[in-house]
C-alpha cells in the first residue's frame, strides 16, 4: 500500500469537507508508512563514523548561521480547522524515520511525462529537472513518457461543476508508476498537464506522493498558460520548481513543515502555494543535505545561478544570502 501525501492545493467541496478529509488522510497516511514501510530506507541513517558525525556538526552549525533569514510559521489555512493535528518533523525524528536516501543502487532522479506537453510547458520540465538535480545534488533522467490512455475511463472523471477531464492521481500511483520505477530510481516523479483528484468529494489537488514507495505525480493544469507571456513563464516555473522539490522532499521522507516558513509547507490553494517559498527553513535543508551528502555552499551558488539567469531574482538575492551565511563554518 502506498502512503499518500496529498499536497499543494488540496480543495474538497466544502470548507468543512477539507478539512475532514485531509486532517483524516495525512495522519493515516503517515501511520500507515511507519508500520508498514519502515526499514524501506537504504539502510545508512544510523551511519556513526567519525566523517560522518563531523559532517553532520558542521551540517548544523550551518544550519543555526541560516536561522537569522528565516521566519516561523504563520499558520494559513493549510494548518487549521478541525482535526489538523500535524505536528511536523524536526531532523532527529527525520533521520529516525529510517527515510528514503540515495546509494549505490539507487541514486537517480527519473521523471516521466504523462500525457502531452507543447513546447513551452516542455522546457518548464526542463527547467525543473535541471534545478532539481542541484536542490537534490543528484542525476535527473526522462523516462519513456506514458500517453493519457494509460489511464482507463473508470479512473476519470468530468468535474461535476468545472466541467474539466481530471485523472485519479492514487491510481496513477499505484498502477502507472510503481510498475516502472527504475532499478536506478531513488524516485520516480510524473508531471501532467491533467487536473488531478484524490476522490470522488474532493475538487482537485496539485498532486499526490508516496513517503517510501518513491513515486509523486503532479499537475501544471493550474499554473497558468507560460506562452502567454514572460511574466506568466517565470510565474509557471516557479510554481513547479516549488511543488517537483516540495514532493520530492517528501519522497525523501521529509514530513510537512510546521514551524518555519519552508518549501515543505503545506497549503490549500494556488494562492497559500504562491506566498510558500521555495528554500528550505534550517531544519529542513539539513534533512536533504544528509540524504543526498551535498556540498552546501556549492548548492546555494548553483541555485542562485540558476534563479537568475530564469528571471527570479528574489529567489536568487536569497539564496546569494543563504550562502554567504554559511560560508564561514566550511572556511569558505
Amino acid at each position: 500500500m502506498v502512503a499518500l501525501i496529498p499536497f499543494r492545493g488540496v480543495a474538497g467541496r466544502s470548507g468543512a469537507s477539507r478539512a475532514a478529509l485531509t486532517a483524516a488522510l495525512i495522519p493515516l497516511a503517515l501511520a500507515l508508512s511507519c508500520l508498514g514501510c519502515r526499514g524501506a530506507g537504504s539502510g545508512n541513517s544510523g551511519e556513526t563514523s567519525p566523517q560522518a558525525a563531523g559532517k553532520r556538526a558542521l551540517f548544523a552549525e550551518a544550519a543555526d548561521a541560516l536561522k537569522p533569514l528565516h521566519g516561523a510559521k504563520t499558520p494559513g489555512s493549510w494548518m487549521r480547522g478541525p482535526g489538523r493535528d500535524e505536528k511536523g518533523q524536526t531532523y532527529g525524528e527525520w533521520v529516525e524515520s529510517d527515510p528514503v536516501r540515495p546509494d549505490a543502487r539507487r541514486h537517480s532522479l527519473y521523471i516521466v511525462l504523462l500525457g502531452e506537453f507543447d513546447g513551452d510547458r516542455k522546457k518548464i520540465v526542463d527547467l525543473c529537472a535541471e534545478f532539481m538535480g542541484i536542490y537534490f545534488n543528484l542525476p535527473v533522467k526522462f523516462a519513456d513518457p506514458v500517453p493519457l490512455s494509460a489511464i482507463p475511463e473508470s479512473k476519470r472523471r468530468v468535474h461535476p461543476s468545472w466541467g474539466m477531464e481530471q485523472m485519479l492521481a492514487g491510481y496513477i500511483l499505484d498502477d502507472v508508476l510503481l510498475p516502472r520505477v527504475p532499478s536506478s530510481a531513488v524516485a520516480l516523479i510524473a508531471f501532467t498537464t491533467s487536473d488531478l483528484y484524490p476522490q470522488d468529494d474532493w475538487n482537485f489537488v496539485f498532486g499526490m506522493a508516496s513517503l517510501y514507495r518513491r513515486v509523486g505525480v503532479w499537475s501544471m493544469f493550474r499554473y497558468g498558460n507560460p506562452s502567454a507571456g514572460p511574466a506568466e513563464f517565470t510565474a509557471c516555473l516557479r510554481r513547479t520548481l516549488k511543488t517537483g522539490t516540495h514532493e520530492t522532499g517528501h519522497m525523501f521522507g521529509i514530513k510537512h513543515c510546521t514551524a518555519w516558513e519552508c518549501n515543505m509547507n503545506g497549503s490549500n490553494s494556488l494562492e497559500e502555494s504562491d506566498n510558500c517559498t521555495l528554500a528550505l527553513c534550517p531544519e529542513c535543508v539539513r534533512k536533504i543535505w544528509d540524504a543526498c551528502d551535498c556540498d552546501p555552499v556549492q548548492r546555494y551558488s548553483k541555485m542562485e545561478s540558476f534563479c537568475r539567469r530564469n528571471g527570479m531574482a528574489e529567489e536568487a538575492d536569497f539564496f546569494r544570502k543563504s550562502r554567504e551565511k554559511i560560508e564561514p563554518v566550511f572556511g569558505r
